[in-house]
């Protein structure tokens, strides 16, 4: 008998430790099911990317301040892509906020020939409205030297840029940034070169690297293009690599870059800035990549 007693305490032993052992174990793992009623309720996490903000600021170049959209080499910030209240363009501010609280809540920081190293400090100030979105738009005026030695190199604005966004982040964390492309200058040359009116405005100083001796078809001249054309291409590669590493941060994959302005996207009276319809498709554009449900790639 006490033989036969010692052997069921044994195997009682032995069947509590295999019990005991895997409620440790799922103690441990989580595996086992919370009884019913018990269960947390989980959420679905907000989405990185707000599609509907509901303020705006804009920092940039001439572009973004309507220049020669209007009259001749003057700025007219209410026909912008970014923030104008025109109904003729529909900007970007308008078409997320509607035109009476696009007046209250956009702001436009963007000065005519601004540079990428200009866009540090019209950061800073863009981030006292604390915006929802900031719009930046800047790299033609890096192209558009009087030379093409004078242009700026590609790792002193990679270098602007990136101060540029770390001024935003850090008193703005979670605000949202939409980049264009800069836009194609050798397209522009290209169409506003059948313009008699226009070359001689482009005398006066316009983008000379680009423009100048618009009707110049040597190869020398051609060199000089299409080295303008390549630095432009490298900083849009800039603009896209730096955005790519901010997860709030969304590139136009080269839309502005790839559209095709025609004579009747560009000003009559420079014949290289965006005209009132001009700035109506950058504000598509814009509209399209914020309001995406993926980024452009």
């Amino acid at each position: 008998m006490g033989y036969r007693r010692r052997r069921s305490r044994a195997a009682l032993a032995v069947v509590l430790a295999a019990v005991l052992g895997a409620a440790g174990c799922d103690a441990v793992r989580g595996d086992s099911p919370a009884p019913d009623g018990t269960r947390a309720k989980t959420s679905r996490p907000a989405p990185v990317w707000d599609r509907s903000p509901s303020s705006i600021a804009a920092v940039g170049d001439s572009i973004t301040r309507g220049f020669d959209a209007c009259t001749v080499l003057s700025d007219c910030p209410e026909v912008s892509w970014a923030t104008g209240t025109s109904a003729q363009v529909d900007s970007l501010a308008v078409r997320l906020l509607g035109r009476s609280a696009a007046t209250e809540r956009s702001w436009n920081y963007a000065v005519t020939g601004a540079r990428m190293a200009d866009l540090p400090g019209q950061m800073t100030q863009a981030v006292t409205r604390k915006p929802q979105l900031v719009t930046v738009m800047a790299g033609a005026n890096d192209a558009c030297r009087a030379t093409t030695s004078a242009m700026t190199s590609v790792t002193a604005f990679r270098a602007s840029f990136e101060e540029a966004m770390s001024t935003l982040r850090e008193t703005l964390p979670k605000t949202q940034v939409y980049v264009s492309s800069v836009p194609n200058l050798k397209r522009l040359w290209s169409e506003g070169r059948t313009n008699p009116l226009g070359k001689q405005v482009w005398k006066l100083g316009i983008c000379p690297s680009m423009l100048g001796d618009a009707d110049d078809l040597t190869s020398t001249a051609t060199l000089r293009r299409d080295t303008v054309q390549q630095r432009v291409e490298a900083y849009n590669k800039v603009l896209k690599e730096v955005c790519a590493k901010d997860r709030r941060c969304r590139f136009d994959g080269n839309a502005v870059f790839d559209y095709r302005f025609g004579t009747g996207q560009l000003s009559r009276w420079d014949w290289f800035h965006p005209s009132t319809d001009g700035q109506s498709r950058l504000a598509a554009i814009a509209y399209r990549t914020v309001t995406a449900k993926e980024p452009s790639s």
